[in-house]
């Protein structure tokens, strides 16, 4: 069998996480969200979903974390039949 230079092809595809928030955290939110339409004070037809922000959010904070990056960095990766879950076994 002949070696490829991409031996795997990653996951890619949106895990859905329910979580839940404080009610402090989810109004201000839903305020980042009207902020970032530009249509503070407009209906909430105009404002985008707020959901939509967190996984935005998220990455960017795990882009700017230095610590994090450094510790990502000094790992291997876990091998593609691990990370999906599929058994190579067989």
């Amino acid at each position: 069998m002949t070696k490829l230079r991409i031996s795997a092809i990653p996951d890619s595809r949106p895990v859905k996480l329910t979580i839940e928030l404080p009610a402090e955290i989810h109004r201000d939110l839903l305020l980042y969200a009207e902020l970032v339409s530009g249509n503070a004070g407009e209906t909430a037809d105009a404002i985008p979903d707020a959901a939509r922000l967190v996984p935005l959010m998220v990455g960017r904070f795990m882009e700017t974390d230095r610590v994090f990056q450094k510790q990502r960095r000094g790992r291997k990766p876990a091998p593609a039949a691990e990370m999906t879950g599929v058994s190579s076994e067989g």
